[in-house]
């Protein structure tokens, strides 16, 4: 009888794999990551990411986590994001960021993506609506005035 060979469990990263992959989210965004280890662009759904984010505002907002790892000029990235806000997006694709370095090489970056908060995922979301308050989640009917 043929004895069964334990099959090895898969690691989600290949030895000498230049790539990490990761999903992020925030309310209602998903961004799914691939980032690559090596010099790249930065697009995010097939669009450079100043391209996607045009404003002053969101360029110091988004990649936030390669910029603290000091990796953001030796790194390119792809992420595909749906659902929210741009806001939403931006901290949807920092949070997939943060879980791929981590993915990548546990011992340098997990400890400072963790005291930064980038690997916690936000839970707030928007309260869904009861019935018989007018439309909004938490208003009450007016009282009567006498």
């Amino acid at each position: 009888m043929a004895e069964k060979t334990p099959t090895p469990t898969k690691s989600p990263i290949k030895k000498n794999s230049l790539t990490a992959t990761a999903v992020g989210r925030r309310k209602t965004a998903v961004a799914r990551v691939r980032l690559t280890f090596k010099k790249g662009p930065w697009l995010v759904n097939q669009k450079p990411i100043d391209k996607y984010f045009p404003s002053v505002l969101f360029s110091s907002l988004y990649a936030t986590p390669l910029k603290l790892a000091k990796v953001a000029n030796r790194v390119g990235f792809e992420a595909k994001v749906q659902g929210g806000g741009l806001m939403a997006q931006i901290d949807a694709i920092n949070h997939a960021l943060a879980r791929a370095l981590v993915k990548y090489d546990q011992e340098a970056f997990k400890k400072l993506m963790r005291q930064k908060g980038f690997l916690t995922r936000d839970p707030r979301k928007k309260e869904r609506r009861k019935p018989g308050r007018g439309g909004k989640a938490r208003r009450k009917r007016q009282s009567p005035k006498r």
